[in-house]
């Protein structure tokens, strides 16, 4: 009969403490609603680099329910070029995800795509979807922070200045949606409601995160960088001086 093995006292406080370490790890990753389970290439990206991955997925899921916020409510944008929202949605995502510029927009991305959504005067006003000409510009912008790449790897960063040249580029949008006009003197587009049939922040709501999350990039990058050099001479220090300080007797 084999008897049970008996440790240490100093061992058995490790051995409760790696197993109360890995519960709490086990609950924390079950109880965590956005935890995924590890990709091959993240072996290629640093922590700052998955960061700056995520946001650039939640700014682009925001801008999706704008879009469809604002197709809500202005149902004659898609119907310019397609039978049905999902389809004018689709085929916006299918231009910005293959880089392919959408006939309606004559080639214009970035901020030219946006300034040409509130096009209403000159010899050729705009007369495409303008909600699908402001997703495209917001996703290019959104690109070039990002470093001009859709996923980060070690080899890239954000871009601190892009990052906060897009933020004021998604509030100036923002501001254009809920003041700018037509001829007839009617909102080119109806986004945010506040009336007696309900209320629709939506558009508020979701450009004003994207616009939080880019400052909080750009501001990360600048700190990065400022770091830099004080963080080197930190490691230099600590590690020509540091022996000689575990030398120093202690009271």
């Amino acid at each position: 009969m084999s008897e049970t093995p008996v440790f240490p006292a100093s061992r058995r406080r490790v051995l409760l403490l790696a197993t109360a370490v890995a519960t709490i790890g086990g609950a924390g990753c079950a109880s965590t609603e956005r935890a995924e389970p590890y990709a091959n290439n993240e072996w290629l990206q640093t922590g700052s680099n998955r960061i700056a991955n995520l946001a650039l997925r939640d700014n682009l899921q925001s801008v999706r329910r704008v879009q469809v916020s604002l197709y809500r409510r202005n149902p004659r944008e898609w119907r310019k070029w397609a039978d049905i929202a999902d389809d004018a949605i689709k085929r916006t995502w299918d231009s910005v995800s293959q880089e392919t510029a959408l006939p309606q927009l004559r080639g214009a991305t970035g901020i030219d795509a946006i300034r040409l959504a509130f096009e209403t005067t000159g010899p050729k006003p705009y007369e495409g979807d303008r909600v699908a000409a402001l997703v495209v510009g917001w996703a290019s912008l959104l690109k070039q922070a990002n470093g001009n790449t859709w996923e980060q790897t070690m080899l890239d960063g954000v871009n601190a200045e892009n990052s906060f040249r897009a933020a004021r580029n998604m509030e100036i949008s923002l501001w254009l949606i809920g003041s700018r006009t037509g001829p007839d003197g009617q909102p080119l587009l109806l986004a945010t409601e506040i009336s007696e049939r309900g209320r629709n922040l939506v558009v508020d709501r979701e450009l004003s995160k994207v616009v939080a999350r880019l400052d909080l990039l750009a501001a990360q990058a600048d700190e990065k960088y400022r770091r830099a050099a004080l963080d080197f001479s930190q490691n230099w220090f600590l590690g020509s001086l540091g022996p000689f300080f575990s030398m120093v007797p202690r009271n």
